[in-house]
């Protein structure tokens, strides 16, 4: 049997890919994050990490123990509420960040709908920028998006560089205006992607603008022109700009969890939904079929 401390503690590796940010997430030192995650391997039997001074992976055994891990956490979340006879009820109103468009966020939704049948969850799919002025103004609950680096709010998610991405045969002029694909502002990738560019000081014109992800990934695969994405998410038909490009480092991006200021009927509901989500992050590392990357072959 399975500890469960040790499980919750492998999800959080897992979906944090660090050993510190699991700890802080978790409120506990990072030396139990290594000796739960060390118990759970002896527990298994298999190396579930590899792990070195600069990066944390996860093994082939890793990945298998991630659909056990949140399988087994899911089936003790619903022993729980059925034995102490808690039901949520009330409108919750949850905000998610385009970037989640694509991925299995709604396999996670799904589940929570099914165990909180008594809910009203309103859903907001949304530039992360707008959501976080919605739940300032008090009119979402709960909202999945992203952060700037220097923006401490919210618990997170998942930790991702931002990269270039575009068509396969896109090739860019390197003295002519880079052709970007962008959110409307208050766009967080954006931002951060005009920002780069300034620094380096190179010229850009806007090919195309839309607030709506489909959108972005359509104007990309007809090779318009390249956009700022998170590494971990790129929508399939695209690839990572090469190097040789010469475009400038976006840096890293964190997608958190972050609560409404205010406490309403709601709060027990938004509780149990970012417990789902930060259970089943996993899911949401990857969209639904693999971007390819032209710097790493296809697995």
């Amino acid at each position: 049997m399975y500890d469960p401390s040790q499980l919750r503690t492998f999800l959080a590796v897992a979906q944090t890919l660090s050993f510190t940010r699991a700890a802080q997430r978790l409120g506990v030192r990072q030396s139990t994050v290594s000796q739960h995650v060390r118990r759970l391997e002896d527990a298994a039997g298999r190396q579930l990490f590899t792990r070195d001074t600069h990066s944390v992976e996860l093994t082939e055994d890793g990945e298998a123990m991630l659909g056990f891990a949140r399988r087994l956490m899911d089936v003790q979340e619903q022993a729980t509420a059925f034995f102490t006879g808690t039901r949520l009820r009330g409108r919750l109103r949850f905000g998610a960040s385009e970037d989640f468009v694509l991925t299995r966020l709604t396999e996670i939704l799904e589940g929570f709908r099914y165990d909180h049948p008594e809910v009203d969850l309103e859903l907001t799919v949304e530039l992360s920028g707008t959501l976080h002025e919605h739940l300032a103004a008090g009119k979402l609950d709960l909202v999945l998006a992203k952060r700037r680096p220097e923006d401490p709010r919210g618990e997170l998610v998942r930790h991702d560089r931002l990269v270039w991405i575009g068509a396969e045969r896109l090739r860019l002029d390197p003295d002519r205006p880079v052709p970007l694909i962008v959110y409307p502002p208050p766009g967080i990738t954006r931002a951060l992607a005009l920002e780069a560019l300034e620094r380096q000081g190179r010229s850009w014109r806007i090919a195309c603008t839309s607030g709506s992800l489909n959108g972005l990934v359509a104007a990309a695969r007809a090779g318009l022109g390249v956009m700022a994405h998170s590494r971990g998410l790129i929508p399939p038909g695209l690839v990572r700009v090469p190097g040789r490009a010469g475009l400038p480092e976006l840096g890293e991006v964190d997608f958190v969890l972050v609560h409404g200021r205010r406490r309403t009927s709601a709060q027990g509901a938004a509780d149990a939904l970012a417990a789902a989500i930060l259970g089943g992050g996993d899911r949401l590392r990857r969209p639904e079929g693999r971007g390819v990357s032209a710097r790493t072959p296809r697995r």
